[in-house]
């Protein structure tokens, strides 16, 4: 394998973690409210959550910009991913910072366009990847 595929081999793993995360801790966070009303269980179990998917997040951002960088592929064709990455980035620090303030309903439909677009940047990245 290229020094190349195994940065594509990290940047994959780490999207991985970010959006597989998502999606099983959306369920999780449904079953810990179902099974007790301590809060302190929903904020324990989001903590550990952040520090996992932060630092996938981070792993995937600076290895795929590596990736654009190392590919020779023009930047604009990693617009539309590189727009979805960095408002879900964004969408998830205003929803971090915000959670303790909202309401339960707002923050579950907040948590769901966080999961769809993370699931929409898998899409990008399938259509940039090019056919035979």
């Amino acid at each position: 394998m290229t020094g190349l595929e195994y940065v594509k081999w990290i940047h994959l793993l780490a999207a991985a973690v970010w959006t597989g995360g998502l999606i099983v801790l959306s369920f999780l966070v449904l079953a810990i409210r179902k099974a007790t009303d301590d809060v302190d269980v929903l904020r324990a179990t989001a903590r550990m959550f952040s520090k996992v998917s932060w630092s996938a997040f981070g792993i995937a951002v600076i290895a795929g910009t590596w990736l654009y960088t190392d590919s020779g592929m023009p930047w604009s064709r990693f617009s539309t991913k590189g727009t979805l990455v960095v408002s879900v980035g964004v969408l998830t620090l205003i929803h971090q910072i915000t959670a303790k303030r909202s309401s339960p309903a707002v923050r579950g439909i907040v948590q769901l366009i966080i999961v769809l677009l993370s699931i929409g940047i898998f899409g990008a990245a399938v259509a940039l990847v090019p056919g035979p």
